[in-house]
């Protein structure tokens, strides 16, 4: 993690990142009794975290709707529209931090590929949160997706738990051999791990859940 500190240019005091019409559908799926996923990382943005290059920066979209969870892919290819197709009620945000009308902060999942550059696309975006660039969103985590089949090289599995500290949570899902071949994505076909993360999901935007949706 001090390879994150060194790269913000913060010292350890200051940057705590160290260690598309559908028929209306219900929102999310009902509640499972998954456990609830406690943060590991920042909940919140950071005093002291430089922002990004500007040219590096996820713009931001006025949104029409409110929804319960929005995905953000940090970049193209990010998986944010197969993971969008599972749930009716929880849109992709179109590659960029959506605003709602609503009064409370978007709740928003980034997603990324266990590329280098996806990595580097995540990271970068979750530097342009915890500088408070976007206060209109609140980060729940990052879902990161295998790029390729079988294990990730080692400077990849590195570089992963680096970017991992700057969020609150992340979770990993495996390579989907059934979306690249343009399956629909369905959450009753998905991977175990898919169904994981729906359900622990659904804890944390459950009201007076434990952590930061609330």
């Amino acid at each position: 993690m001090r390879t994150l500190s060194r790269e913000c240019g913060v010292t350890d005091a200051d940057n705590p990142w160290l260690s598309r019409p559908v028929a209306p559908q219900p929102s999310a799926p009902a509640y499972t009794g998954a456990p609830t996923a406690r943060p590991t990382g920042p909940s919140a943005p950071q005093r002291g975290v430089p922002a990004p290059d500007r040219a590096a920066l996820l713009p931001t979209i006025d949104q029409r709707q409110d929804a319960d969870l929005w995905w953000l892919g940090a970049h193209g290819g990010a998986g944010e529209t197969s993971l969008a197709a599972l749930i009716p009620g929880w849109p992709a945000a179109g590659h960029g931090w959506p605003r709602t009308p609503g009064a409370a902060p978007a709740r928003v999942v980034v997603t990324a590929r266990s590329s280098m550059s996806g990595l580097r696309a995540a990271q970068t975006s979750a530097t342009q949160w915890a500088a408070g660039l976007v206060p209109h969103v609140q980060v729940l985590g990052l879902v990161l997706i295998a790029d390729a089949p079988g294990r990730l090289p080692r400077p990849l599995r590195e570089f992963a738990q680096v970017v991992a500290g700057g969020f609150a949570r992340t979770w990993t899902l495996p390579w989907i051999e059934a979306w690249r071949l343009g399956e629909p994505p369905a959450l009753t076909a998905a991977p175990r791990e898919v169904r994981r993360l729906v359900d622990e999901l659904s804890a944390l935007l459950r009201p007076g859940a434990d952590g930061t949706a609330n």
